[in-house]
């Protein structure tokens, strides 16, 4: 694990220019400024950093706001106190009270003390706090252990259950870093209910987990804190919960990595049998992915020569989901369907000369393509 002492080694270059400006502009009001958050994590994990929050403390939030407004930072959650520069949030310390449903439904105070502004945070690991010109490091609450010791743990419990979509974050985090839950951590997510959350909210979590790179965690963790359950009303069993961890541990790496995201609802939707429409629904994911899911062609059993030249009629294999399996990926590169789709010498003009008018064209040219696939193969043979 790194240390945070070439911190700016880890800021994406047009970032810390952004950052020095920010941090030159604050000098002249405040000796109080930290770098917090998740830049702080991903230094010490050797990340990169492209997003910095920074936390503003000893200015009043009239003085703070007419500072942002001359620089031309945007104000994001001004009810928040927070205002975004190109990739920089910058935020005055808060404490956060819940009075109401919803994520919205907070009372918010400013704060002067650093260590109850890192009270509200969600996990050790995003409660580090960097001052930016003592170049000095604040951990209240043992980040830097549990990011050595790759674990998900909850700062303060009471803070932590007045936003319920804190439970899909752990999820994504561990996907994304394989951080383990510590155990009071999860035994406090089990009790939150997820009703509060808009579908808008959940996708947003959802879809880290779908392109990040442990999603064997991800998945356990949604078995492990009931969210199959509270979202989409499914119970594993432990006999699919192992298959479907083992297509996770053993195949992830052959997912193609232009369609990676759609793999992990693809396989839930595959071996829980459940109509992939549903899933969708439930996370009112975009069109993009019923647009892609509706190209999967049904298919059960052995997928042989003929079922693979029929399915590239359509798409080539690169596109078809079951493609990280090697018996198919290696099957279709050696026909050549695996980058394009199966070409035919069947021609819809000698169709129309023929006589077919209508519905009939479609049938005639499936039909003929059928013929041709099963010609070739028997002449393989």
């Amino acid at each position: 694990m790194k240390d945070l002492v070439n911190i700016k080694n880890s800021i994406e270059q047009s970032t810390y220019k952004d950052f020095l400006y920010i941090k030159d502009l604050l000098s002249s009001h405040t000796k109080r400024a930290y770098i917090v958050g998740g830049a702080l994590r991903d230094t010490l994990l050797g990340r990169r950093v492209y997003d910095l929050d920074v936390e503003v403390y000893d200015i009043n939030p009239k003085d703070f706001d007419n500072i942002m407004t001359k620089v031309g930072a945007k104000g994001v959650g001004k009810s928040f106190f927070v205002y975004k520069y190109n990739n920089i949030d910058i935020s005055l310390p808060r404490v956060e009270k819940k009075r109401g449903f919803g994520h919205k439904a907070f009372e918010v105070k400013i704060t002067s003390d650093e260590k109850e502004a890192s009270k509200r945070r969600d996990f050790t690991i995003n409660a580090l706090m960097y001052q930016i010109y003592e170049e000095k490091l604040l951990d209240f609450w043992g980040g830097v252990n549990d990011i050595k010791n790759k674990i998900i743990k909850v700062v303060d419990a009471n803070s932590f259950k007045e936003d319920s979509l804190r439970v899909l974050r752990a999820v994504q985090f561990s996907t994304r870093l394989g951080f383990k839950c510590e155990k009071n951590s999860i035994m406090l997510m089990k009790q939150l209910s997820l009703d509060d959350l808009s579908k808008e909210r959940i996708f947003w979590e959802f879809e880290k987990l779908f392109n990040a790179k442990y999603l064997h965690y991800g998945f356990y963790y949604l078995v492990k804190l009931d969210i199959l359950k509270k979202l989409f009303g499914i119970d594993t069993g432990c006999k699919n919960f192992f298959k479907i961890s083992r297509v996770f541990l053993r195949y992830q790496n052959s997912f193609e990595k232009e369609y990676y995201k759609y793999y992990f609802l693809y396989i839930l939707s595959q071996y829980l049998n459940v109509d992939i429409n549903f899933l969708l629904d439930c996370l009112g994911a975009p069109k993009e992915y019923e647009k892609l899911y509706k190209l999967q062609p049904e298919t059960k059993g052995k997928i042989d020569d003929k079922k693979l030249l029929e399915i590239a009629l359509k798409i080539p294999i690169k596109m078809y989901l079951e493609n990280y399996k090697p018996s198919i990926k290696n099957r279709a590169k050696e026909l050549n369907i695996y980058y394009n789709r199966f070409k035919t010498d069947v021609k819809a003009h000698d169709i129309l000369k023929d006589g077919f008018r209508g519905a009939e064209i479609g049938q005639e040219i499936k039909k003929r393509e059928l013929n041709y696939i099963d010609n070739l193969l028997s002449s393989k043979s």
